[in-house]
């Protein structure tokens, strides 16, 4: 009797590139050793940036945590931010991979944030939702008014006029071309913020950055060179401004 042989037949491996292997590991450990800005910038939007995207993209799609596209647009881009805000904080000496610390810090992240928005809707009721409010709730915002008194509106606009006229003098004593773009996108901000939706500071923090083409660590160093002027000035009784809420 004839015994067949068997052949079996050997896997081919794939020649697609993990998007978070071996390169970008290193790209971080070389990032974190390096003191040029310009040099540090490069290497992070060549070589960790896309790695970060696609890991962010990843975690979001697998488990769910935004429901809409609008959403997950600045859920990505807030993520990203985050772990860019912890790139120093990795340390290779330890044998950990990049990936497994990033993969961690940005699932343990988008999870927090995915918390905070379901607390967040359980707090809100829909005013356009009235079957799901009681006769006295419906009662209560029946007889809401949302429009101020006249006074009010007069004072908010003139403190509005004074914070401007007090951007403006910043601007004016500002040298380098980072702090005049940060001071620019602080005033287009409050130009436009009875038309924006920011529920929190890293929100406020991304908007600024899409509107002054800084990267954080830029928009950070004009900031704090920006305060220093605003403290200066408000010694003075013409920018002794009162914020009306």
């Amino acid at each position: 009797m004839i015994k067949k042989k068997i052949v079996r037949r050997r896997r081919r491996k794939s020649g697609r590139k993990p998007y978070f292997g071996k390169d970008a590991h290193e790209a971080i450990v070389r990032y974190q050793g390096l003191d040029e800005i310009e040099d540090k910038n490069k290497v992070y939007i060549e070589e960790i940036l896309p790695a970060f995207n696609k890991l962010a993209e990843n975690l979001i799609f697998m488990h769910g945590f935004a429901k809409s596209p609008d959403k997950y647009e600045s859920l990505k881009a807030d993520c990203v931010s985050f772990l860019y805000e912890t790139l120093g904080k990795f340390d290779a000496s330890r044998g950990s991979k990049a990936f497994s610390y990033f993969n961690v810090v940005a699932k343990n992240w988008l999870i927090i944030q995915s918390k905070k928005a379901t607390k967040h809707r359980s707090r809100v009721v829909s005013l356009d939702d009235t079957d799901s409010l009681s006769a006295s709730d419906r009662a209560m915002i029946e007889s809401y008014s949302i429009v101020p008194p006249p006074e009010i509106t007069m004072l908010k606009k003139e403190c509005m006029d004074e914070l401007f006229a007090l951007m403006k003098e910043i601007r004016t004593r500002l040298k380098s071309e980072n702090e005049i773009a940060c001071i620019d996108a602080i005033i287009t901000l409050f130009t436009k913020i009875d038309d924006l939706d920011l529920l929190n500071k890293r929100a406020v923090f991304v908007y600024m950055r899409d509107l002054s083409n800084l990267n954080p660590k830029q928009l950070s160093v004009a900031m704090s060179s920006i305060r220093k002027h605003y403290r200066d000035l408000v010694k003075n009784e013409k920018y002794d401004i009162f914020l009306w809420s």
